[in-house]
């Protein structure tokens, strides 16, 4: 697991032992910002949800993010995810929260420019997740949500304020891009 581009490309990125997590590949993670590179202005606030190692706002961030705040609700993957950013150069640049992502989004009070989301795909329950987001502050007008998750679950086409307005398919994922309003 790598940086796959900007002022870290090319550091390796540590990950926790086990299947706590599933780090996306490499050709998901480049969709991902690839479609985030066509679609999102503004980087100065990003939002990582289902961390586990942090990969994908530390690509963020070298990238040219602004400000990552990180959310994960196990210790080990949290230390990891800190170690990742030290070893990156970009800790002065985030927060790690410990915790789920439903209390995260119930006491986060600032909005967001892009907001990722890389779920298990094995939790049935991330579309009450996408709701509980959109009816939350930290999703506004010109917010680019984007959520992975498994071809075979499939996701409406809205969940309250947020629509669906693309979404990508590679081998067994599925990159989800929402809005509010629907508008690219």
């Amino acid at each position: 697991m790598r940086v796959i581009a900007g002022k870290a490309k090319g550091h390796q990125l540590r990950a926790p032992r086990g299947n706590v997590t599933r780090p996306a590949t490499d050709l998901v993670k480049g969709a991902i910002f690839s479609i985030l590179e066509n679609m999102a202005d503004d980087w100065s606030q990003v939002l990582d949800l289902f961390s586990g190692s942090g990969q994908l706002g530390i690509e963020a961030l070298s990238r040219g993010a602004g400000w990552v705040d990180f959310v994960e609700r196990e210790p080990r993957c949290c230390a990891i995810i800190k170690q990742n950013l030290e070893k990156t150069g970009f800790s002065n640049q985030a927060h790690v929260y410990g915790c789920s992502v439903a209390k995260a989004i119930s006491f986060m009070d600032k909005e967001y420019n892009i907001i990722l989301m890389d779920p298990p795909y094995s939790n049935s329950l991330i579309g009450n997740l996408i709701t509980q987001l959109a009816e939350s502050g930290v999703v506004g007008d010109s917010s680019v949500v984007v959520v992975t998750h498994s071809s075979l679950l499939p996701f409406n086409s809205t969940y309250g304020a947020l629509h669906l307005i693309k979404e990508h398919r590679h081998g067994d994922s599925c990159i989800a891009v929402f809005r509010k309003g629907g508008t690219l």
